[in-house]
């Protein structure tokens, strides 16, 4: 029986495969001169050249279009041309499926570059085209050492309810859940309040914007933990940074302070480029060489700006310090600096990009502008936050020691007008044995973004979810 090998497999391992009868299997993606055929079937970036027989039937080959699905079998040659070393000399080959050319010519198959904005509305076969099956590529390998890392630092892995019936944050618009009749809503007696009772979970719910509360609990008996999942934000937001559905990845440690929160966060995040630098040479190549074609930039270099995060200890400044620098810089910005103010992607990027050059840890941020969960300073004006700003992409991770402290986390609670009733549970594991601890959020989307060096975030998520757009 003749074994089956990706085309990764045998370009990786070609000298061990020579004069060897091999199968493989995939889409052409280009047909050349009536013989030769660029093979792909997503393992890699790279095609394998397919040469045909002489003998070949002129009837087959009508039907070899870019596009078609086929089934190869020949033996694998040392090329004699100069742009790969090694192909495959059919002997055998068979279509799956072929492509209907009436219709090809409206889609995105053809050998040609189309706008990021085309793929998009072509989102089920963009990922045939060779930028976002790189993108995808690369994805993969950052969730794969994701989990990897905190494998190897003794996390566990938990899963965090994606129906909830809270706002973690305290602030935001949510996706409501129901399964009421919304032409015949219940209301109590004759009032225009909605009987909840009647609802599947006998309350109002939502879809979750982020299961760090859930992680909380766990924490505080395993000690070390993580979620990573999808988080939804109903806010009409079409900026190149925002999602309504994204991926979430949050860690939560017990026993821990900031100082050491804030070195996790950064040994995470270079633990990850490092993983993606040495794992993904070839798609990372591929964008260097593609991208400004892309994002229409110049003097961008993808490897440069990953390095840079490697090159140097992130500088750490608190949040009283971050404004005094943006006080002192004679740039005029749109938003005007004054203390007590949530930072804007303007004043993020002059500290990244302008003032210090590589990343920043922003932290001890003010009390008024943070969520209530984040532990108070001893001036009664601050809390144990940190935001990590990077080039291009400004926040990336932001994170927090949290109020281990009953009756300032209930009073905190009260003055932002959370309903404590609703975080019952989550004040009992303040009362029960509580400890220091801490932990961050990374928006998994956003860092694939920083990583390929797209423009916008939509076209780094297979499917992505935004304003009037759910199509797919």
């Amino acid at each position: 029986m003749i074994k089956k090998y990706s085309i990764k497999e045998l370009l990786n391992n070609g000298n061990f495969f020579l004069e060897k009868k091999v199968l493989v299997e995939g889409w052409i993606r280009f047909f050349r001169n009536s013989i030769f055929i660029a093979l792909n079937d997503g393992s890699t970036i790279k095609n394998i050249q397919i040469v045909l027989s002489k003998n070949i039937d002129k009837k087959l080959i009508k039907k070899i279009t870019i596009g078609t699905s086929i089934k190869v079998i020949g033996i694998l040659k040392k090329s004699i041309g100069k742009k790969q070393s090694i192909e495959i000399k059919s002997l055998y080959i068979s279509i799956y499926g072929k492509v209907d050319q009436k219709n090809f010519q409206k889609s995105i198959l053809q050998p040609k570059k189309h706008s990021l904005e085309k793929l998009r509305k072509q989102a089920h076969l963009r990922f045939r085209t060779s930028i976002f099956s790189s993108i995808i590529r690369i994805r993969h390998h950052i969730a794969f050492s994701i989990h990897k890392y905190f494998h190897e630092h003794g996390f566990f892995y938990i899963n965090t309810p994606i129906i909830t019936t809270l706002n973690a944050e305290g602030a935001g618009n949510m996706f409501q859940v129901t399964t009421m009749d919304l032409k015949n809503i219940p209301c109590i007696k004759k009032g225009d309040i909605i009987d909840y009772k009647k609802d599947f979970f006998q309350c109002k719910t939502y879809l979750s914007v982020s299961g760090q509360l859930e992680a909380e609990t766990a924490s505080l008996s395993l000690g070390k933990v993580y979620t990573f999942g999808p988080a939804f934000r109903a806010e009409n937001s079409n900026t190149s940074r925002h999602l309504s559905e994204f991926w979430m990845i949050e860690p939560e440690i017990a026993f821990y302070h900031l100082e050491e929160n804030m070195n996790l966060a950064e040994n995470f995040l270079k633990f990850i480029i490092r993983y993606i630098i040495e794992n993904c040479v070839e798609d990372l190549s591929f964008l260097k060489e593609n991208i400004k074609k892309w994002n229409q930039e110049d003097n961008f270099s993808i490897l440069d700006r990953l390095e840079l995060i490697l090159k140097f200890p992130f500088k750490r400044i608190s949040y009283t310090e971050a404004i005094k620098i943006l006080e002192k810089k004679n740039k005029k910005f749109f938003n005007p600096v004054i203390w007590g103010m949530d930072l804007q992607s303007e004043h993020e990027q002059y500290l990244v990009n302008d003032h210090f050059q590589h990343p920043v840890i922003v932290f001890d941020y003010p009390s008024c502008i943070k969520a209530f969960y984040m532990r108070i300073n001893n001036d009664g004006k601050t809390v144990r936050a940190m935001d990590i700003l990077f080039p291009k992409i400004g926040e990336i991770i932001g994170g927090s020691q949290r109020e281990e402290r009953y009756d300032l986390l209930l009073k905190r609670m009260k003055d932002t007008k959370i309903d404590d009733r609703k975080l019952w549970w989550y004040l009992d594991t303040r009362r029960f044995g509580s400890v220091p601890h801490s932990g961050f959020g990374l928006g998994f989307d956003r860092l694939v973004q920083f990583i390929t060096g797209m423009k916008n975030i939509r076209d780094v998520i297979p499917f992505p979810r935004t304003p009037n757009n759910a199509e797919f």
